[in-house]
């Protein structure tokens, strides 16, 4: 069945590799919040009270 909301997702051209899927465990660990260091500045990835994600500089 043809979902609609699929021509809005971006499309990976032939032949491209698959990105890396990890899971909230495996980054987090035990923990509730990683810091992610990209281009020299460092952001902020953590587990809301509610379970969601949110990251922030």
């Amino acid at each position: 069945m043809h979902n609609p909301n699929d021509k809005d997702k971006p499309t990976a051209p032939a032949g491209a590799a698959r990105p890396r899927l990890l899971t909230s465990r495996e980054l987090f660990g035990s923990g509730n919040r990683v810091d992610i260091e990209h281009q020299g500045e460092i952001y902020r990835l953590q587990i809301t009270r509610l379970g969601r994600l949110i990251l922030t500089k």
